[in-house]
This record gives structure tokens, sequence and C-alpha cells, in this order.
């Protein structure tokens, strides 16, 4: 019999367990049932529409890189604002007291701290603008 600690984590595994059975029959029906030609024209490179020209190992801009490194960054402090956003509500609806270095802070604190968070990724952003990594030549 399985302890009262592992029964939240019953729901997740069995989450889990249906995407892998659901995944793995999606790709076996598509296997079985999907089209069957072949030919020179069909397994040929496809891109948009556009065919192939030249290697496909040349160099690209560093902007490209650039602007995928800063959405990353961007996109990556954004999720950090999701259990914010979940402890933020719990404080501001039921009154959460966070014990923080000896005291309780509620939700003014946690309001403030991300208010701090914002302006550092405000600033982030107007240095990144500022120095042109926005701006394709």
């Amino acid at each position: 019999m399985p302890s009262e600690d592992m029964v939240p984590y019953a729901a997740v595994a069995f989450t889990i367990l249906l995407v892998a059975v659901i995944a793995g029959s999606m790709l076996a029906l598509a296997h079985v049932v999907g089209p069957r030609r072949h030919g020179a024209v069909k397994d040929s490179p496809y891109e948009s529409g556009v065919p192939v020209i030249g290697d496909a190992r040349r160099r690209f801009n560093v902007r490209f890189y650039m602007v995928a490194m800063l959405f990353l960054l961007f996109d990556v402090e954004v999720v950090f604002m999701w259990p914010w956003a979940g402890l933020y509500h719990q404080a501001s609806t039921a009154g959460l007291q966070i014990p923080l270095e000896g005291r309780f802070v509620g939700k003014e604190f946690l309001l403030a701290g991300m208010g701090v968070f914002f302006m550092l990724l405000l600033f982030g952003l107007v240095y990144e603008w500022k120095k042109g990594a926005f701006q394709w030549e």
C-alpha cells in the first residue's frame, strides 16, 4: 500500500504514462496508416517551398544568435514570474505571511521584489536596445 506522501505524485505519474501511451499510439498509427510513396522528389530536402541551394553548413550573421540568446534570456526570466504569481495570489487573498530573517512579510514585500525584478529586466532591455542588438542593417 503506497504511503500518503506519494499520493500527489500518482497523478503526475498517471499523466506521464497517459502522454507516453497517446504519443506512442499516434506514432504507430501514422506508421501503419500513413502513405508510403518514395522517390527522388519525395525524398529530397524541402524547406518552405524553396529548393535547397548551397551548403547547409554556411555561416550565419552573429545577430541571429544574439537575438536568439536575448529571447531565451527574457523568456526564462518570465518563467520566474510563474511561482511568484501563485505566492502573491496566496498572500493577497489568504493573507499568507512569509517568514524572512526573523520577521514576517506579506504581499507588499512580494510586490516590491517583483518591481525590482521588472526594473532589472527593463534596464537590460533598454541597454541591449541602445547597443543596437535589435537592429538589422
